[in-house]
């Protein structure tokens, strides 16, 4: 098997695996087969249960280089005050930060069930020593992470070099034992549906716990296309290995409508086993308050 650089593969145990799922896919088949959900399904999800539901997804996120620990702390603040003041709504399921702020959220996080998860591994590159990512990963479990969000080494994948994307993989997730790890295959990048499948399947097959569309930090994020890709692989890895994998649309979110069509195509392809606020996460920092401004039906700027 060639990569698209026409370089050969000889990674057989993961061609061989590769073998068992369809990979006979075209960017044209899935943009007809998106544009057919959302014409007929994403009106029946505009409600306000499903954007309740939706709320209780978000991983409130921050990931800017001018980040401070007072500007992180303000954020968490906000999500304790959030579940005082709106008691009948759910709180989000996540604070999400680097690794250096993770004690901070830690120390001063009130609200039960929410995550504080981190971005490791030397995120957005990924480009840098395997010991170095196992070794931030571990701390910032170590301060207090309850999930990690990796970016698979795309340059790798690119490359053809699958061995070495899921030795990575797997790698962090041993490092991240019980912690649940997603890994971001930043589709953006990965030039056509056939390899974001590939991609996904890999990541699957390593070990990871979510699969993650982008960092937010190239110019293609998330997109429907995407989400169709990785929802689809998803459903076809839990057919054949009963293991159920969950899902992180992130980076470019920008309306409610955005996260509707993304929710629609998740409830369409992978059904109600996943349609939980644990299997089915967002990464924003701007959607929280649109949805809080539809729930409530007027403009509030609580986040």
């Amino acid at each position: 098997m060639q990569n698209n650089e026409g370089k050969i593969q000889t990674n057989s145990k993961y061609d061989e695996m590769l073998k068992q799922y369809n990979l006979d896919i075209t960017d044209e088949e899935v943009k007809a087969a998106v544009k057919k959900i959302i014409e007929e399904k994403v009106p029946e999800n505009d409600t306000l249960d499903v954007k309740k539901f939706l709320l209780g997804s978000v991983e409130l996120t921050t990931l800017k280089t001018t980040d401070t620990e007072e500007e992180v702390l303000a954020m968490v603040e906000k999500v304790n005050k959030f579940a005082q003041e709106y008691p009948t709504l759910p709180h989000v399921g996540a604070v999400c930060a680097y690794p250096c702020f993770t004690k901070l959220i830690a120390d001063s996080l009130e609200v039960d069930g929410v995550d504080i998860t981190n971005v490791t591994g030397n995120f957005p590159s990924s480009q840098t020593f395997l010991e170095v990512k196992t070794i931030e990963t571990a701390l910032a479990i170590k301060d207090g992470a309850t999930q990690i969000d990796i970016v698979l080494p795309v340059g790798k994948f690119l490359s053809g070099d699958y061995e070495d994307v899921c030795d990575q993989v797997s790698e962090l997730k041993q490092t991240c034992g019980d912690i649940p790890m997603k890994v971001i295959l930043e589709t953006g990048d990965l030039n056509n549906v056939r390899n974001i499948k590939i991609a996904a399947l890999l990541s699957m097959f390593a070990g990871t716990d979510y699969i993650k569309t982008s960092t937010g930090k190239e110019k293609i994020s998330a997109t429907p296309e995407a989400v169709y890709v990785m929802c689809t692989a998803i459903k076809e890895f839990y057919d054949k290995t009963a293991i159920q994998v969950g899902l992180k649309p992130a980076g470019g979110i920008n309306t409610v409508m955005d996260a509707i069509i993304f929710y629609t195509i998740y409830k369409e392809i992978l059904g109600e086993k996943w349609l939980t606020n644990y299997w089915f996460r967002l990464g924003t920092s701007r959607l929280t308050n649109l949805l809080l401004s539809d729930i409530e039906g007027k403009e509030i700027k609580f986040f």
